[in-house]
């Protein structure tokens, strides 16, 4: 990587390769952005993520404090759906014990800032949070079943609150997460068809698996004890631990689906390892200790891991540009393939 200033703000860019062209692009409106926040103008600003949208650590030097700064793919969410990304983590925040990072207001006072592109009348949001410090779970995988209690106590506390106070479908602007936004003609990230390396008799095994996931779910039914609104992404990048203590980053996709697809958000790219099966026995016992499950939803748990599994297929293959779905590549389709196989064993 190589450091430049320009306009105050040092940016840290990667070195030149295919997706310079992208980060060129956000890197504009990040300077942009950037200024309309109350924030050392020599804060050093480097890309950390690149996925639905562009992730950037703000670090400035004099007063030592981090920011997380995200700028927004223009055609992912509207304007109304972040405002309540963020009105729901202040809810959170205030009506519970969970750590999540704080919203930071820019100049306006406002949440959201909207940037016009100058080459296009496309508009960008852009938000910035507290940085958490504490150890991504993604960092150490063999030490997952330390946590994965804790994780659904987690769960199960957010889920409650849902309850609690009665929060139903469009009582917040976010999206839905259900069988047709997820696996079928309307998938928000991508259709599974188009994952990488599908052959014509993965396919046709992928498709039996997605009808018969169809049919469980709609028997399954989204009655209000079972679907509502949820974190939707709780997988372990989204997760820190400092002191024994697990906190809880990025509502990007927070929405409305069953409460077990939090549990299968949790398990995302690793659902084919050996250890799974521990690590969901430990988050039902979790859970149960904060909010009823019965045995038939817990039946029912494979479902909602393998509907996760086929909509990140479709995630790895309308994805290739970002580094998770290169790193992903022909055997994530292979390890699918084998847990699709399982699921037709069990259920069928």
């Amino acid at each position: 990587m190589y450091l430049f200033s320009r306009g105050g703000f040092h940016l840290v860019k990667f070195l030149q390769d295919e997706k310079q062209n992208i980060f060129e692009k956000y890197d504009r409106i990040a300077e942009r952005a950037l200024l309309k926040y109350e924030i050392e103008t020599n804060a050093t600003v480097r890309p950390l993520n690149y996925s639905e949208n562009i992730v950037y650590m703000v670090e400035e030097v004099e007063r030592n404090r981090r920011f997380i700064f995200r700028v927004g793919k223009p055609d992912y969410h509207s304007d109304g759906e972040v405002e309540a990304e963020l009105e729901w983590m202040r809810f959170l925040k205030k009506e519970s014990q969970l750590q999540l990072p704080d919203i930071i207001t820019g100049l306006n006072g406002d949440g959201v800032q909207k940037i016009v592109s100058d080459d296009s009348n496309d508009i960008y949001y852009c938000v910035m949070f507290s940085y958490l410090t504490g150890t991504s779970l993604n960092d150490d995988l063999d030490h997952l079943p330390d946590h994965f209690e804790r994780i659904g106590e987690i769960t199960a506390e957010l889920h409650n609150i849902n309850r609690r106070y009665s929060i139903g479908l469009g009582d917040y602007n976010r999206p839905v997460w259900d069988f047709e936004t997820t696996l079928g003609l309307e998938a928000n990230w991508g259709r599974w068809q188009d994952g990488v390396g599908l052959t014509h008799e993965t396919r046709h095994l992928f498709q039996i698996v997605t009808e018969l996931i169809h049919q469980r779910l709609d028997l399954f039914g989204k009655s209000e004890n079972r679907f509502g609104l949820i974190h939707a992404d709780l997988r372990t990048v989204n997760l820190l631990s400092e002191n024994q203590v697990i906190k809880v980053i990025d509502f990007d996709d927070c929405g409305y689906s069953w409460y077990l697809y939090d549990l299968a958000a949790s398990l995302s790219f690793i659902e084919h390892m050996d250890y799974v099966p521990e690590l969901i026995k430990l988050w039902i016992s979790g859970y149960r200790r904060y909010r009823p499950l019965s045995d038939e939803e817990v039946h029912e748990i494979p479902t909602f891991i393998m509907l996760r599994r086929l909509l990140l297929l479709g995630w790895v293959g309308s994805h290739s540009d970002t580094e998770t779905a290169q790193q992903m590549g022909v055997d994530f389709t292979l390890q699918t393939e084998a847990l699709a196989r399982q699921y037709l064993l069990m259920y069928r």
